[in-house]
């Protein structure tokens, strides 16, 4: 599964990074140039500061960004101020979940490290997160008041898979109309999350995506809870996203059909695999073959 991969991931963000400047940077140099891609101002409206997770709160710059321009709304609305001992919790939250991450998947982990570049935590009563494909690097996440660490873990990496998903994009395009056609009653699909739900073809594709990781982080620590919630609903969601194959590029066909064939057997020993291996980093265009 290329969507799963670090490999690919890595892959696609040199291409990204190229396009922007017209270097390939080596797998050294990778997160710095990232970094620097993503702050110009047609990719984001506000640049990379530091070199790991620059954490914020709902005071910060991404804060008022997202409250100034409507974005995030839901996740946004009833957030109040946080103090110190609040602020400090959720710090040490994140710095166990990315330990957790690591101690799941080590490849996972650097895929976190590498797409993730901004991180807001505040307390609306949301209990999710968000990302968009116009602010590459940016996670806002509003914790429940019960997530243990595990919680934590799965939102960054279930939020990290969209950033994967939307450099992707970036690099190959994934569909063959714009986002706003894909919202066309009859270009919806089941989602996968929002059980019974039919929501825009890309949307519900990305949903599909990113109960593949949260089921293989939760397997991997004994947990069935989302496996036994997922399973049938992601099967349900790959049948109707196959009706509207012909709506994916190329690319997104490869990755359509790598989705579709984990919901059918649902292997987590392939997940482990796709993640790490060789069998998924590179891809080459039809263009370039």
């Amino acid at each position: 599964m290329h969507f799963m991969n670090i490999g690919h991931a890595y892959e696609n963000t040199a291409r990204l990074i190229h396009a922007v400047s017209d270097e390939y940077p080596d797998a050294d140099g990778l997160h710095a140039a990232y970094r620097a891609a993503i702050s110009t101002p047609h990719l984001r409206p506000l640049p990379v500061e530091g070199k790991g997770i620059s954490v914020s709160y709902e005071d910060g710059r991404w804060a008022k960004h997202c409250i100034g321009s409507g974005i995030f709304t839901n996740i946004f609305k009833g957030a109040g101020p946080s103090d110190g001992p609040t602020r400090q919790e959720w710090d040490n939250r994140v710095a166990e979940a990315l330990d957790l991450i690591q101690e799941i998947s080590p490849d996972l982990r650097l895929m976190v490290d590498l797409l993730v570049t901004d991180l807001v935590v505040l307390n609306s009563g949301a209990d999710g997160g968000g990302s968009a494909s116009h602010m590459p690097g940016v996670v806002v996440i509003s914790p429940g008041a019960e997530w243990d660490v595990l919680d934590y873990a799965m939102c960054l990496v279930h939020e990290d898979m969209h950033l994967n998903l939307f450099v992707a994009d970036k690099v190959y395009g994934t569909f063959t109309l714009p986002s706003n056609a894909l919202e066309a009653e009859e270009l919806r699909a089941l989602s996968a999350v929002k059980i019974g739900q039919r929501r825009p073809l890309d949307k519900a594709f990305h949903a599909a995506i990113v109960t593949v990781p949260l089921m293989f982080m939760q397997d991997r620590r004994g947990v069935t809870t989302l496996v036994d919630l997922y399973t049938e609903s992601l099967r349900d969601a790959c049948e109707d996203l196959k009706k509207q194959r012909r709506m994916f590029t190329q690319y997104g066909q490869m990755l359509l059909d790598e989705l579709c064939d984990f919901a059918e057997h649902i292997d987590f020993a392939h997940a482990a695999r796709a993640i790490s291996g060789m069998d998924y980093a590179g891809y080459r265009p039809s263009a370039y073959a």
